[in-house]
């Protein structure tokens, strides 16, 4: 098994195995992507615990980021003049778009130092500030940022991590916060906790999708109904 992440190493593992492109679905924006989603997603299993490893969610513009961060940009009162956290950031393409709409002060979180990596080399690149945060706020909700609004795109795509991210946002949604996510279909999206906003076609990696476009739908988390019982 291949040792720790050294401090070092996450940036240059970016830049060798991506480069700077334009987001198919978000076009004011640039992130580091990978030619070869399959061979990225090897490497990184050679190098870090073999076969199972997560897919290099830093590498791809993702649908459901994608979507998110088309709302956010042509919504940008969303966001303007207010603090922001994107959880299980990837790139850190929400992040960068609510730093675009004018968010006063934006976190990008994950719990992959090659994602932080990533996400700082985007904010430079777009010449935006956006602050990476390593730590798992799933595990440790008091390491969240205090952020006004939360975004999250992407994130049920199995059912453990959709019932603990659900757990979270009406958390966060219960301290009167706005919660939004973007999804394109995932099988384990709790719709009766959430409210459609806006729908879109986006453009996709076929090789992580298998297919070009996906329907990916914005979300509103609803805030959590809590029963007092019969009255006296």
């Amino acid at each position: 098994m291949v040792g720790p992440v050294t401090a070092a190493e996450p940036g240059a593992f970016v830049r060798e195995h991506t480069g700077l492109a334009t987001v198919p679905f978000v076009p004011e924006l640039r992130i580091h992507q990978a030619d070869d989603a399959i061979a990225l997603w090897e490497e990184t299993e050679a190098r870090h615990g073999g076969p199972g490893l997560a897919p290099p969610f830093w590498a791809f513009p993702w649908a459901g980021g994608q979507a998110l961060a088309r709302y956010v940009l042509d919504n940008p009162s969303l966001v303007a003049g207010r603090s922001v956290c994107d959880i299980a950031a990837g790139s850190g393409l929400v992040a960068l778009a609510a730093s675009r709409a004018g968010a006063s002060r934006v976190h990008a979180v994950e719990i992959d130092p090659y994602a932080t990596a990533a996400i700082a080399m985007n904010a430079a690149a777009n010449r935006l500030a956006v602050t990476p945060l390593l730590a798992d706020l799933l595990a440790d909700v008091s390491a969240a940022p205090d952020a006004e609004v939360f975004l999250a795109g992407d994130v049920f795509y199995n059912r453990d991590m959709a019932a603990r991210m659900l757990a979270f946002f009406q958390a966060a949604r219960g301290r009167d916060r706005v919660v939004l996510v973007g999804d394109p279909g995932r099988a384990y999206v709790p719709v009766a906790a959430l409210e459609r906003v806006a729908d879109y076609d986006v453009p996709v990696v076929r090789d992580l999708e298998d297919a070009d476009v996906r329907r990916s739908t914005v979300w509103r988390v609803r805030p959590q109904v809590t029963s007092t019982g019969p009255r006296a």
